[in-house]
């Protein structure tokens, strides 16, 4: 089954600051996951611990490491919600806030 794929408004300005090659990888990503493929690290990751169904997408260039979170609605669509310039470890939290009200306006 192909999934409707769902790129939010702010999302799509989002990722057209991410350099051509790595919009290109996204692109690329999204269109396994349409065709109903799992992805899996190094590329995807789950984040569960945040939201049941929320994933990151990684992508890595000379220019820096980016990602890009996604939620799989069975039986409806992908939804990219967010993406951005990773600078630490860990998810700033100013970007888990961004998410996690994104993530309200699908449910």
């Amino acid at each position: 089954m192909l999934l409707d794929i769902v790129i939010l408004n702010q999302c799509e300005r989002e990722l057209k600051e991410l350099p051509r090659e790595t919009l290109e990888d996204f692109l690329d990503a999204i269109s396994k996951l349409k065709s109903g493929l799992q992805l899996s690290m190094p590329l995807s990751r789950s984040l569960s611990e945040i939201h049941k169904s929320l994933n990151e997408l990684r992508f890595k260039d000379k220019s820096g490491i980016y990602r890009v979170f996604y939620i799989i609605k069975k039986n409806d669509a992908i939804y990219a919600l967010h993406a951005y310039k990773k600078k630490s470890q860990k998810i700033p939290k100013n970007n888990l806030v961004i998410i996690k009200k994104r993530i309200r306006t699908i449910e």
